[in-house]
């Protein structure tokens, strides 16, 4: 499973969702899953931006979802200090756990992140 906690909409975060979604669609029959998640005090704006970014960039294998307060869910003590921050997992188990504050995610830590990916598809 690979998850992305994001703040904001940016390039880079279009590139990495395009990236992670080419992934799982390759790697289906390995049950590769993910999903984003933007996070936002007002849902309602940034909906339809996640649906432009999906349509525009072909996303069909990541849901792009819209949770309601900059927090994030508590469970997952996403850092005040992340623009974006990036958990694998494998049956519960976090192999990779990722933040990059505003300005950090470029193309190199989205060529690592799409690398990490064998992390968890080695299970």
């Amino acid at each position: 499973m690979v998850n992305v906690f994001a703040r904001e909409i940016t390039d880079d975060l279009a590139s990495l969702v395009k990236q992670i979604d080419e992934k799982i669609g390759a790697n289906t029959d390995k049950k590769m899953a993910g999903f984003v998640v933007l996070l936002t005090d007002d849902p309602d704006a940034v909906e339809p931006k996640l649906k432009e970014l999906a349509e525009k960039h072909k996303i069909e294998k990541t849901p792009l979802t819209v949770f309601d307060g900059v927090a994030g869910p508590p469970n997952y003590s996403i850092a005040k200090e992340a623009d974006v921050t990036i958990m694998m997992w494998v049956g519960g188990k976090v192999k990779v756990n990722r933040v990059f504050e505003k300005g950090k995610l470029d193309k190199a830590a989205i060529e690592q992140i799409t690398k990490d990916t064998a992390k968890i598809l080695e299970e």
